[in-house]
């Protein structure tokens, strides 16, 4: 039973909202506190991690040390894998989806942006069309139990606990409201970067493809549509290790994409699933689901204010992003290599001086070696 003073969200949020009107924002067009509603649903598409089929970096076909993580064999998946998504629509009918705008291009297999401002509330209408229970878990915002959606042994039931694992063809409406500890601190620039994923088996959910980022603004900085007033180009970057062999889809992508035994068993070793011996060539080293240059529109132009936002996921990793031709400013610091921890996030600003295209990467030899590289371009001053 939950208790009488958290009984509904409207409890919570108010408190801050009339607080954070109060005070009166100061961003572009005095925005007052609302709620921002998001229809966001898990959808399974096929995912090609190398859509060109061949490595853009070196401008060459796979090489024999590339080879065997893009192409299928008997026990592993290669290029192509069935994936579970979050993809926006335009209304609680899940007919259209929702455009995603061509800045926001390069977040390849990543889900929705969702943006806020501190005082404002986040409201998701969520649908699971994938083939397995799934849930949206937001870390940094203000949730109560019925907007977790992590099931664990908390005491919950009933309605409190419908948002842990939402069935195949359901809804689940998500509250999250969003306080002054969810934004940046005084400290930081002005915006906090976050993220969501599913959390009902979180680590084949991931694996599977269930994450996305959420950007939360401080009010004095804050235009109409939530975005940054002292920021010119945003970008999101997800360092994301997916091992297939830890994906809620991994039987069905076998079957479809390898060549086990029809009578294949699998089992599990130290958490990791096996066919008889340890399952080769399984996990992809991405960036927002690329491997080998294959994510674009990573573009801005010298002298613009760019803002980074990095991400990992939740696998056994770490990773070391390395920007060639710049240098970044994260964590007070001036630098061009940064760190990762797994499910870390991380912002970095850049003003780029050195037009041109230029190497992104993690700098763990074994995950460039897999492909986890990209390029960002550097137009001349507009």
């Amino acid at each position: 039973m939950r208790p009488s003073h958290l009984a509904r969200p409207t409890v919570v949020a108010p408190l801050f909202l009339l607080l954070a009107a109060a005070c009166g924002p100061r961003g572009e067009g005095a925005v007052a506190p609302m709620t921002r509603t998001y229809y966001v649903a898990a959808d399974e598409v096929v995912w090609d991690y190398t859509p060109s089929g061949r490595n853009e970096i070196a401008n060459a076909d796979w090489n024999d040390v590339q080879r065997p993580f893009v192409t299928a064999g008997k026990l592993h998946v290669g290029h192509l894998a069935r994936k579970a998504i979050y993809r926006e629509y335009t209304d609680s009918t899940f007919t259209t989806l929702k455009p995603r705008p061509a800045e926001w291009e390069h977040l390849g297999i990543m889900g929705p942006l969702l943006r806020a401002i501190v005082g404002d509330t986040i409201r998701v209408v969520f649908k699971n069309q994938a083939s397995f229970p799934a849930s949206m878990h937001p870390h940094g915002v203000f949730y109560l139990k019925d907007s977790e959606g992590a099931p664990y042994a908390d005491g919950t039931s009933g309605k409190d606990a419908e948002d842990d694992g939402v069935a195949p063809g359901a809804t689940h409406v998500y509250v999250w409201p969003v306080p002054e500890r969810a934004g940046p601190t005084p400290d930081e620039g002005s915006t906090a970067f976050w993220m969501y994923h599913s959390h009902t088996h979180e680590v084949d959910d991931v694996n599977a493809g269930l994450i996305g980022p959420m950007i939360i603004t401080a009010r004095e900085f804050a235009r109409a549509d939530a975005t940054p007033t002292d920021v010119d180009r945003e970008l999101v970057v997800g360092f994301l290790e997916f091992d297939e062999t830890n994906s809620s889809l991994w039987e069905q992508n076998l079957r479809t994409y390898a060549s086990p035994p029809k009578d294949f068993k699998t089992g599990r070793l130290f958490g990791k699933r096996i066919v008889g011996e340890e399952t080769q060539y399984g996990y992809h080293e991405t960036m927002n689901g690329f491997q080998y240059g294959g994510l674009k529109g990573l573009s801005m132009h010298v002298g613009d204010r760019v803002r980074w936002y990095l991400m990992a996921s939740t696998n056994f990793e770490f990773h070391a992003p390395h920007w060639h031709g710049n240098t970044v400013v994260s964590e007070h610091m001036r630098t061009d290599v940064a760190a990762l921890l797994p499910m870390g996030m991380r912002v970095a600003d850049m003003v780029p001086d050195n037009p041109g295209t230029w190497l992104f990467h993690c700098h763990v030899a074994e995950h460039l070696l897999i492909g986890m590289e990209a390029t960002y371009e550097v137009l001349p001053r507009q």
